[in-house]
């Protein structure tokens, strides 16, 4: 059965840059009015919580001993996740030369940017302090406050800014050419100088073009092992502890295909709304869809392989305290809901993707990755709290359960990450028009090239 096209139809460069550009300058409605504003009001009460706590303490929270990590690392985890797939389909397709990650990359790099932004406020809220945050960085100090290099801690804050600005320059740098056909083409002057500003002087030259692919190769290198580098190191916060269920060798590799698993069900929630809302499915066709469903069950496999040999591991270390915690405590301690979600979010719901029909089926596929994300933020409950209120002595052991303000903190950053994703709709181009072009010319040459071979044999 042939995969199904890249682009739909033949449309000319013309058609595609009015098609893809022209969003930066039409006028969006009242649906647009009313989503912004819901999420422009969700965002204010998330910083209003933020101010509440920074105010009073995180003793609003609802962390306690044993559970000194709660809410806060469990959201910073997930974001995190979430923020992934943008530097994989970028950085690693772009190095692959994947040709269908043209349509899709600028969603999963302006997610990857927004996801990082909620990501960092739950570390610097969890402080306690977080106008101390800048302790964390090695900066010369006359104080001789130095981090602690040998925990993974300190590690992270320099990852997490090394992956955002890396993301960050990336994402900037392939909007040059699109910014300099909003400049030649918008029709407010004012709109046209604005974008011209931004375009930084590209004009499009041979010599331009030139400096321009070998900047974003560079860029695409230096991103890739961040992909890899950024959740081990947040993998080794645990992994370097001695809690029941934490110290484990397989975190490194298990965090990393769960944080590309989770990026890629975003990036299916946040694109296939966008692409009935704006009529992109000429350019956003079945066979992007198809392929994160792909991505999405090969990672959720390895998720799933990583469960088994935590457990395999539990079992066959004869460690009681690892025994218990898998065998025991997941299953039937307080909040064991939450690890019933989980399997079936990251166990059960991937497998559908065996199916061609289902990958294709764009109902299937928005709820299985909204079910998937889910999934994950129950994966990371479960990790943290669950082993952390069943550790070693059972006069320790204290339940969990969050606060008003915890859950006002979470629901706000998701309401901040859709107000900022609606900003990038509503005055960036959301499909690269100018990668989209250069893969309908390839596309055209092919076809070309193909008709050539074939003609002498029609002929005979």
């Amino acid at each position: 059965m042939a995969a199904p096209p890249l682009i739909l139809g033949a449309p000319t460069d013309r058609e595609l840059s009015d098609r893809l550009l022209s969003g930066s300058w039409t006028y969006r409605g009242n649906g647009w009015k009313l989503a912004f504003s819901l999420t422009f009001a969700g965002t204010l009460v998330l910083f209003t919580a933020i101010t509440y706590t920074v105010w009073t303490g995180i003793g609003v929270w609802g962390n306690n001993v044993p559970v000194a990590w709660a809410f806060g690392i469990i959201n910073f985890v997930w974001w995190i996740g979430i923020g992934h797939a943008g530097t994989f389909i970028s950085a690693v397709l772009h190095l692959f030369e994947q040709r269908w990650r043209a349509s899709i990359n600028r969603f999963a790099e302006a997610m990857t940017l927004f996801a990082v932004i909620q990501a960092a406020l739950f570390p610097l809220l969890h402080l306690g302090r977080p106008w101390f945050g800048y302790w964390l960085f090695p900066y010369p100090s006359t104080t001789a406050t130095w981090p602690q290099v040998k925990s993974a801690l300190p590690w992270d804050a320099a990852a997490i800014s090394t992956y955002f600005t890396v993301s960050l320059l990336f994402w900037y740098l392939g909007l040059l050419p699109d910014l300099a056909s909003i400049r030649d083409s918008a029709p407010e002057r004012w709109r046209r100088r604005l974008y011209g500003i931004f375009a930084l002087g590209f004009r499009g030259s041979e010599r331009t073009w030139r400096h321009y692919r070998a900047a974003y190769l560079v860029l695409a290198g230096l991103a890739t092992p961040l992909v890899l580098s950024v959740h081990s190191i947040v993998s080794s916060d645990f992994a370097m502890g001695l809690t029941p269920g934490w110290h484990s060798t397989i975190f490194p590799p298990y965090f990393v295909a769960g944080a590309i698993f989770s990026g890629f069900a975003m990036v299916l929630t946040l694109v296939i709304p966008a692409r009935v809302l704006f009529r992109l499915e000429h350019v956003i066709t079945e066979r992007h869809l198809e392929n994160c469903a792909k991505l999405i069950l090969a990672t959720g496999l390895m998720v799933s392989y990583g469960y088994l040999i935590e457990y395999f591991i539990a079992w066959y270390s004869g460690n009681p305290y690892e025994i218990q915690q898998f065998l025991s405590a997941r299953p039937t301690a307080p909040g064991s809901l939450l690890w019933y979600v989980m399997l079936l979010g990251n166990v059960l719901v991937p497998q559908l993707f065996w199916s061609r029909k289902l990958r294709r089926n764009v109902w299937v596929l928005f709820w299985a990755s909204i079910a998937i994300n889910v999934g994950m933020w129950a994966e990371r409950f479960v990790i943290i709290v669950l082993s952390l209120e069943r550790e070693f002595l059972p006069s320790k052991w204290e339940s969990y359960s969050p606060t008003w303000v915890d859950l006002t903190i979470f629901f706000g950053t998701i309401f901040f990450f859709l107000f900022l994703f609606l900003l990038f709709l509503r005055f960036i181009p959301i499909v690269s028009a100018s990668e989209v072009k250069e893969l309908r010319h390839e596309l055209h040459e092919e076809h070309h090239h193909g008709e050539g071979r074939h003609a002498p044999h029609a002929a005979g």
